[in-house]
């Protein structure tokens, strides 16, 4: 006699998988902890953020990074409200750090007084780089 749950199928019928333990990365907050929401690098949309395991989350975020156990539904129950819909599973690009540290501790190059801007000429601030993920 044929399985009830299988029916006439030929693919037997397979569960998907459990949701199990993600880290989820967190911040201080008035209330004692906030999950720590990202930016997207294209279009700049939130997203929440999670790690399968606590060694893939220090390799990303850095040994300090606290973060709090959640199942994949909790983690989306918890943000929803806030209108994040995307949820990232370990993610594994970040960018670089600003150099503004490494730039304030090298020795600067002496060099003439700037002239001053003319109509013909004008100021142009130094490009900054952009993070793919911030809090």
């Amino acid at each position: 006699m044929a399985d009830a749950r299988f029916g006439d199928d030929a693919e037997p019928f397979k569960r998907p998988p459990a949701a199990g333990r993600l880290c989820v990365p967190v911040r201080p907050s008035a209330g004692g902890w906030a999950t720590r929401l990202f930016r997207t690098p294209v279009g700049g949309g939130r997203t929440a953020v999670a790690f399968t395991d606590p060694a893939r989350l220090r390799a990303v975020l850095g040994a300090a990074q606290p973060w709090i156990p959640l199942a994949e539904p909790a983690l989306r129950a918890l943000v929803e409200p806030l209108g994040v819909s995307e949820l990232r599973i370990d993610p594994a690009f970040t960018a670089p750090a600003p150099a503004v540290a490494a730039r304030a501790a090298a020795p600067k190059p002496a060099s003439p007084p700037p002239a001053p801007l003319t109509p013909a000429l004008t100021a142009v601030a130094e490009p900054r780089p952009l993070t793919a993920l911030a809090s």
